[in-house]
């Protein structure tokens, strides 16, 4: 029987508790990570690297960076590709 949710979009990823999307204030890919990542109906918690100088040279010239517990996927994806990662 089908579920109640079929045809929504939201991305369904139970066995992941947070997804992160870390990036900084004033970065354009980041903003348009944040909206491919919107249009597939994934929702993050955002991480200014800026605020913690080991995130700063872990992620400085990586950002943005979808990740979840046990993988990260770089800039750049599209929002297929970001769906299959937290699949």
């Amino acid at each position: 029987m089908p579920s109640s949710m079929a045809g929504a979009s939201s991305v369904c990823v139970s066995d992941i508790s947070v997804i992160e999307l870390y990036g900084t204030a004033c970065c354009h890919l980041c903003d348009e990570a944040e909206a491919v990542l919107l249009s597939a109906g994934v929702h993050t918690v955002h991480i200014d690297i800026a605020d913690d100088d080991s995130l700063l040279e872990k992620y400085g010239t990586r950002i943005p960076v979808l990740r979840r517990a046990d993988a990260e996927l770089v800039w750049p994806f599209d929002a297929e590709t970001a769906t299959r990662f937290l699949a």
